[in-house]
């Protein structure tokens, strides 16, 4: 029993951490892609689409309880990861 629980915490955290990594890749995209004055516009773009991604792993996993946490942890992280490159972008406009 205790492996069946373990896998299936696994695939909560999994969902959760594909829409981080989701995140960083488009942070990386903004970064390499756009117009230095036009960052901070496409960053909000990057929010919503992680928000539609955490949304669609979460609903493709097909676990109802604990989705709204999981969405949550979700966007928590990936506000954290934009908000970073966020702050990297206004401190190479500085330099």
């Amino acid at each position: 029993m205790s492996s069946e629980s373990e896998h299936a915490a696994r695939g909560r955290i999994g969902g959760v951490i594909v829409a981080w990594v989701g995140s960083v890749v488009i942070g990386l995209l903004i970064a390499l892609l756009t117009p230095v004055g036009q960052r901070a516009a496409w960053l909000t773009v990057g929010v919503a689409g992680c928000l539609v991604l955490s949304f669609a792993v979460q609903l493709w996993s097909g676990r109802a309880e604990g989705f709204i946490s999981r969405v949550a942890l979700s966007m928590l992280g990936s506000f954290i990861v934009l908000g970073l490159f966020g702050l990297s972008f206004g401190l190479a406009a500085l330099a």
